[in-house]
């Protein structure tokens, strides 16, 4: 099964410009905890409200910051036609519950880490993958 099948394709996003604020009150509003970040419709990455505890509030940084100050540069993308364990794989491997997809530069959707559970056939499999993806990252030595 390809990505296509399973992703979200309406998604809500936010300019870099967004302040902490605006993207807190969008998320409680949309009831997720990530939104993409595009300019000119190219993704810039993915805040999530662990970003905007972590790295905001928790950095001292006022509600008017604009996200772009306490976006992480780091992301990984996943394209439509691949293939979802492909997908669950970069999730765990990443460490990422939510995997934008993109195409031509363009977000097209989201895979979240339920979507790709629900995917799996074997209950077993779906099992794994949810440890995999959820398991806590080894601390730096």
């Amino acid at each position: 099964m390809q990505v296509k099948e399973i992703m979200t394709t309406e998604i809500e996003t936010c300019g870099p410009e967004t302040t902490v604020q605006q993207v807190a009150s969008k998320m409680m509003e949309l009831d997720v905890g990530s939104i993409p970040v595009t300019e000119d419709g190219n993704l810039r990455g993915i805040i999530t409200d662990r970003d905007l505890v972590i790295r905001g509030i928790a950095s001292q940084f006022s509600l008017e910051t604009p996200i772009n100050r306490i976006l992480s540069s780091s992301f990984v993308t996943g394209t439509p036609d691949m293939d979802v364990e492909e997908a669950a794989n970069i999730m765990a491997q990443e460490q990422v519950r939510r995997l934008p997809i993109i195409e031509d530069n363009k977000v097209v959707g989201i895979v979240a880490l339920g979507d790709v559970a629900v995917d799996e056939e074997d209950p077993e499999d779906s099992e794994e993958a949810l440890e995999e993806i959820s398991k806590p990252a080894e601390p730096d030595k």
